[in-house]
């Protein structure tokens, strides 16, 4: 039995795709696209050097974000089933949802002053591990029976 189409899920994986898509344009931008997406003055440096530590880098997570789309697409019944399905929608929906839930210990650490990347980012990265974790949970009935 194919998943059934799974609209969280798909928003999901177009969300992780564009996430993934970002990543390369900043190995394309350059240092002005490392520091307006928030990787650090470090990134960016090594990036204005020439250091290919940083492309590297930032392939290495737009192949885990390409990845992490195709599980979303999977799951959703657009593409076919891949290994360990339920595995690894539950811990892509978990790093999601721990990355985004970073800003509450940030917000009292902090006592409300955090930067505005931080507060972005983890809301954005909120909305994924949402959608993931919704999408997981609906499509769990299908997912389970393989």
């Amino acid at each position: 039995m194919k998943p059934t189409r799974n609209p969280a899920l798909v928003i999901g994986g177009v969300l992780s795709a564009a996430a993934s898509l970002l990543h390369i344009g900043c190995i394309i931008g350059g240092p002005d696209w490392y520091r307006y997406f928030g990787a650090g003055e470090e990134m960016a440096r090594m990036a204005e050097r020439g250091d290919p530590v940083a492309a590297l880098i930032t392939l290495g997570i737009a192949t885990v974000l390409a990845i992490w789309s195709a599980y979303a697409f999977a799951g959703a019944g657009l593409m076919p089933r891949l290994p360990l399905m339920r595995t690894a929608l539950v811990l892509i929906s978990a790093v999601y949802l721990l990355r985004g839930l970073v800003l509450i210990p940030a917000l009292l650490i902090n006592r409300g002053d955090v930067t505005p990347f931080i507060l972005w980012s983890s809301l954005i990265v909120l909305a994924y591990g949402i959608a993931y974790a919704v999408g997981t949970w609906k499509a769990w009935p299908v997912l389970s029976k393989r």
